[in-house]
């Protein structure tokens, strides 16, 4: 019983001690659920698809998205694609683009 008390202490610690440097890692799923979450604050259910992704820079991420948002339950899912501009693990950007639009993401020449 003794043992079982301890793993279970050092493990709570390992996650609690885990926790902070997880979440400065600039998640790119919360950049995501965040942005769709203030984009429809009332929807019912969303879920989204990443397309692609490129770096710009080294702190520079453009994310292709295809997003599926159900507003009410009796209206049909509505779908939306977005370009998302992140910098340094925040949202910097956000642009509409049509459903079967083709992308080119490269970074710019100087």
């Amino acid at each position: 019983m003794r043992t079982r008390w301890a793993i279970l202490l050092g493990l709570c610690m390992s996650l609690w001690c885990s926790a902070p440097g997880q979440a400065n890692t600039g998640d790119i799923s919360g950049v995501i659920e965040a942005f769709l979450e203030e984009q429809f604050p009332r929807a019912k259910s969303h879920f989204w698809v990443v397309n692609g992704t490129q770096w710009q820079t080294k702190d520079e991420l453009v994310v292709d998205v295809n997003t599926v948002v159900v507003i009410w339950r009796e209206q049909a899912p509505v779908e939306n694609r977005y370009l998302l501009l992140i910098v340094d693990g925040k949202l910097a950007a956000s642009q509409s683009i049509p459903l079967g639009a083709k992308t080119d993401c490269e970074p710019e020449l100087a």
